[in-house]
Protein backbone atom coordinates (compact mmCIF):
# COMPACT_ATOMS: atom_id res chain seq x y z
CA UNK A 1 0.00 0.00 0.00
CA UNK A 2 1.20 3.49 -0.88
CA UNK A 3 0.01 6.94 0.11
CA UNK A 4 -0.58 9.17 -2.91
CA UNK A 5 -0.71 12.95 -3.42
CA UNK A 6 -2.60 13.86 -6.61
CA UNK A 7 -1.62 17.17 -8.24
CA UNK A 8 -3.62 18.56 -11.18
CA UNK A 9 -5.29 21.92 -11.81
CA UNK A 10 -8.37 20.17 -13.23
CA UNK A 11 -10.69 18.85 -10.51
CA UNK A 12 -12.07 16.29 -12.99
CA UNK A 13 -8.58 14.82 -13.53
CA UNK A 14 -7.94 14.64 -9.77
CA UNK A 15 -11.29 12.86 -9.32
CA UNK A 16 -10.52 10.47 -12.19
CA UNK A 17 -7.18 9.46 -10.68
CA UNK A 18 -8.63 9.20 -7.16
CA UNK A 19 -11.42 6.93 -8.46
CA UNK A 20 -8.89 4.71 -10.24
CA UNK A 21 -6.86 4.39 -7.04
CA UNK A 22 -9.93 3.46 -4.96
CA UNK A 23 -9.82 0.10 -6.75
CA UNK A 24 -6.28 -0.56 -5.50
CA UNK A 25 -4.57 -0.90 -2.14
CA UNK A 26 -3.23 2.68 -2.48
CA UNK A 27 -4.68 5.58 -0.46
CA UNK A 28 -5.06 9.17 -1.68
CA UNK A 29 -3.91 11.34 1.24
CA UNK A 30 -4.18 14.73 -0.47
CA UNK A 31 -4.90 16.72 -3.60
CA UNK A 32 -3.35 19.94 -4.89
CA UNK A 33 -4.41 22.13 -7.81
CA UNK A 34 -1.06 23.80 -8.52
CA UNK A 35 2.64 23.27 -7.99
CA UNK A 36 2.89 25.63 -5.03
CA UNK A 37 0.20 23.68 -3.15
CA UNK A 38 1.92 20.43 -4.13
CA UNK A 39 5.21 21.48 -2.51
CA UNK A 40 3.42 22.60 0.70
CA UNK A 41 1.30 19.43 0.89
CA UNK A 42 4.29 17.20 0.24
CA UNK A 43 6.09 18.80 3.18
CA UNK A 44 3.06 18.15 5.42
CA UNK A 45 1.96 14.72 4.22
CA UNK A 46 5.20 13.05 3.04
CA UNK A 47 3.32 10.74 0.63
CA UNK A 48 4.95 7.67 -0.91
CA UNK A 49 4.03 8.77 -4.45
CA UNK A 50 3.03 12.02 -6.18
CA UNK A 51 1.17 12.15 -9.49
CA UNK A 52 2.11 15.56 -10.91
CA UNK A 53 0.47 17.40 -13.80
CA UNK A 54 2.89 19.52 -15.82
CA UNK A 55 0.81 22.46 -17.03
CA UNK A 56 -0.69 24.32 -14.04
CA UNK A 57 -1.10 27.91 -12.84
CA UNK A 58 1.16 29.56 -10.23
CA UNK A 59 3.89 26.91 -10.48
CA UNK A 60 4.12 24.22 -13.15
CA UNK A 61 4.74 20.56 -12.41
CA UNK A 62 8.36 20.54 -13.55
CA UNK A 63 9.26 23.35 -11.14
CA UNK A 64 7.26 21.72 -8.31
CA UNK A 65 9.03 18.42 -8.99
CA UNK A 66 12.42 20.13 -8.72
CA UNK A 67 11.47 21.90 -5.48
CA UNK A 68 10.07 18.75 -3.85
CA UNK A 69 13.18 16.77 -4.77
CA UNK A 70 15.49 19.51 -3.44
CA UNK A 71 13.78 19.19 -0.05
CA UNK A 72 13.07 15.45 -0.19
CA UNK A 73 15.60 13.70 -2.47
CA UNK A 74 13.89 10.30 -2.08
CA UNK A 75 10.47 11.57 -3.22
CA UNK A 76 8.84 9.47 -5.93
CA UNK A 77 7.05 11.58 -8.52
CA UNK A 78 5.13 10.39 -11.58
CA UNK A 79 4.50 13.19 -14.07
CA UNK A 80 1.16 13.26 -15.89
CA UNK A 81 0.46 15.27 -19.02
CA UNK A 82 -1.67 15.37 -22.13
CA UNK A 83 1.50 16.32 -23.98
CA UNK A 84 3.36 13.11 -24.77
CA UNK A 85 6.03 15.10 -26.60
CA UNK A 86 9.49 13.58 -26.27
CA UNK A 87 10.94 16.91 -25.07
CA UNK A 88 8.38 17.16 -22.24
CA UNK A 89 9.04 13.58 -21.17
CA UNK A 90 12.79 14.23 -21.11
CA UNK A 91 12.36 17.45 -19.12
CA UNK A 92 10.25 15.58 -16.55
CA UNK A 93 12.81 12.79 -16.19
CA UNK A 94 15.66 15.30 -15.97
CA UNK A 95 13.73 17.14 -13.23
CA UNK A 96 13.72 13.87 -11.28
CA UNK A 97 10.39 12.25 -12.16
CA UNK A 98 10.47 8.45 -11.89
CA UNK A 99 7.84 7.82 -14.59
CA UNK A 100 5.49 9.55 -17.02
CA UNK A 101 1.77 8.91 -17.65
CA UNK A 102 -0.06 10.34 -20.66
CA UNK A 103 -3.61 11.72 -20.36
CA UNK A 104 -6.30 10.59 -20.79
CA UNK A 105 -5.46 8.11 -18.06
CA UNK A 106 -5.54 4.38 -18.64
CA UNK A 107 -6.21 2.70 -15.28
CA UNK A 108 -3.89 -0.24 -15.88
CA UNK A 109 -1.07 2.12 -16.94
CA UNK A 110 -1.55 4.26 -13.79
CA UNK A 111 -1.47 1.24 -11.46
CA UNK A 112 1.50 -0.24 -13.36
CA UNK A 113 3.48 3.03 -13.09
CA UNK A 114 2.85 3.28 -9.34
CA UNK A 115 3.89 -0.35 -8.79
CA UNK A 116 7.04 0.09 -10.88
CA UNK A 117 8.07 3.29 -9.05
CA UNK A 118 7.49 1.68 -5.64
CA UNK A 119 9.64 -1.37 -6.40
Amino acid sequence: MATVLIVDDAKFMRMTLANMLKNTEHVVVGEAENGREAVELFDQLQPDIVTMDITMPEMNGLEATKQILERHPKAKIIVCSAMSVQKTVMEAIEAGAKDFIVKPFDESRVVEAISRVLS
